[in-house]
């Protein structure tokens, strides 16, 4: 049995197609109850509470691990979900961590994923850690200004890091908990070249056969809507890898073309696969 966090989302739903098609039992564990494939079996869990994992663990062998909002809750312990497979009999844990790990070790989320990792490390259990930078999708932020004005709103316009489609970790989460080969491996997933916003949102005017105008936004006021949805630290985290990233953060990865033996796919194919998100 493969348990899969974050089942819901953008990398755990397509993980768990994978993972259901290649026969292999699976619970998908979100928050809520949610639509899961044939033969798949949905627990609810809230991972800011350890211990509501464990239904879901009782009989596993393998666990994906995504944490999101679940890493900053007031008094979350993400480190004793470890502890919690370790007691539900998991052999496997394949670890969603983050590049800035290693690219910006210092602040808080950073130190908060490192321990997790550390922990993982060190429990005894067969472990991968995959370490993403930015994602493809966080375009999807832009979805309702496409649709309503046909405008994308961004700070940072020509500054661009290699972001990566979802699909393509979902995919190497699959074979990381399906061969053993990718035991005690860490993987930097990247997009397969450097991408800024203003050509993000050309890719997705060409996928709509639209128009669609870039309006460029000062830090002050991108940090003032992702607060909306985010706490403060965490945007002023993630704005200073958008406006200053290190040259560790521009640097395109060997890593998906090594597991998958393919190369990752670009920003405008997902741009094409989603288009309907901004129709």
């Amino acid at each position: 049995m493969i348990v899969v966090t974050g089942a819901t989302g953008n990398i755990g739903r397509p993980l768990t197609q994978t993972l259901a098609e290649a026969g292999r039992p699976v619970i998908a564990v979100s928050r809520h109850t949610a639509a899961v494939p044939a033969g798949v079996r949905h627990v609810a869990a809230d991972l800011s509470e350890p211990g509501s994992l464990k239904p879901a663990l009782a009989g596993a062998k393998a666990l994906f691990l995504l944490l999101s909002g679940d890493l900053h809750a007031t008094g979350a312990s993400p480190v004793d979900l470890i502890g919690e497979a370790v007691a539900g009999g998991v052999r496997r844990v394949v670890l969603l961590s983050t590049l800035g790990v290693a690219t910006r070790p210092f602040g808080p989320t950073r130190i908060a994923m490192r321990a997790l990792e550390d922990t993982l490390r060190e429990s005894g259990l067969e472990w991968t850690i995959l370490r993403p930078g930015g994602f493809a999708s966080n375009a999807l932020w832009w979805a309702e200004s496409i649709r309503t004005q046909r405008v994308v709103a961004a700070p940072f316009g020509d500054i661009g890091v290699p972001v990566i489609d979802p699909a393509d970790i979902a995919a190497v989460a699959a074979a990381c908990l399906l061969d053993d080969r990718h035991t005690g491996g860490v993987y930097e997933l990247t997009g397969p070249e450097v991408v800024t916003p203003r050509q993000q949102a050309e890719a997705i005017a060409a996928a709509l056969g639209s128009p669609v105008k870039f309006h460029e936004l000062t830090r002050d006021e991108a940090k003032a809507a992702m607060t909306r949805s985010m706490p403060a630290e965490l945007a002023d985290d993630t704005l200073d890898i958008l406006g200053s990233p290190h040259p560790s953060e521009l640097r395109v990865s060997p890593d998906v073309q090594q597991v998958l033996g393919r190369p990752p796919r670009p920003f405008a194919d997902w741009a094409a696969r989603n288009v309907a998100a901004f129709r």
